[in-house]
């Protein structure tokens, strides 16, 4: 990625989003033959702990329904979620990831996590820690 020659918050925010979105995503797909999408992540990482419904889900991760739906049948393709009838309600169904897609989410959150090492170590300890800290604060939007 090149600097920006912006200095607004919000592009800064943004450009650094998009790059480490993409570093995080080409590490994955260089090391699995499982190939997916920061949209595809994003659903599994709201199923990991627990079943949802497709309403859940698409509360969750603000994509719209017609998107969440190709995205849950792409990763329903690829085995790493199962998708079953709702007990109580006909018209909705339920998601849930399969033991492959515990193991693939388990697997992305270490690479996450030497992404994040190697960010620490780019910037520094004390840095990476207040950067953390400022993007926990509540900015009151």
């Amino acid at each position: 990625m090149t600097p920006s020659t912006s200095t607004r918050l919000l592009d800064l925010l943004s450009e650094r989003n998009d790059q480490v979105r993409r570093m995080s995503e080409k590490s994955w797909n260089e090391q699995s033959d499982i190939q997916l999408s920061n949209s595809e992540w994003y659903i599994l990482a709201t199923l990991y702990q627990s079943k949802r419904t497709i309403a859940e889900v698409t509360r969750s991760v603000h994509i719209s329904r017609q998107a969440i739906h190709k995205l849950i049948k792409n990763l329903e393709s690829k085995a790493l979620v199962l998708v079953t009838d709702h007990p109580q309600n006909r018209k909705d169904k339920c998601i849930e990831l399969t033991s492959l897609g515990h193991t693939c989410y388990e697997q992305n959150e270490t690479l996450k996590a030497q992404l994040e090492q190697r960010i620490q170590e780019s910037i520094g300890q004390e840095a990476f820690e207040q950067l953390k800290t400022i993007l926990r604060l509540d900015w009151k939007l």
